[in-house]
C-alpha cells in the first residue's frame, strides 16, 4: 500500500487559480505554454483530490523521530 501525504488546502486553491490563469491569460500569448501550464495545474489538482480522499490528517500532527 502506498503512503499518501496530506496536502494543504492552499495547494488545491493554487491549482485551481493557476489553471484559470493559464487558460484565460497565458493562452492569449502562447497556446503551447498555456497547455503546458494547464497540464501541470490539472496534475496538482488530481494530487490534491487523492490526498483529500486517502491521506490521514493525523499524520501531520504525529511527532516524528529525529534521524
Amino acid at each position: 500500500m502506498q503512503k499518501v501525504a496530506p496536502l494543504k488546502a492552499s495547494f488545491m486553491v493554487t491549482s485551481m487559480i493557476g489553471f484559470l490563469i493559464s487558460v484565460v491569460y497565458i493562452s492569449r500569448f502562447s497556446s503551447t505554454w498555456a497547455v503546458a501550464f494547464a497540464l501541470v495545474f490539472v496534475l496538482m489538482f488530481i494530487a490534491s483530490m487523492i490526498s483529500m480522499t486517502r491521506a490521514s490528517p493525523d499524520e501531520q500532527l504525529y511527532a516524528r523521530p529525529m534521524k
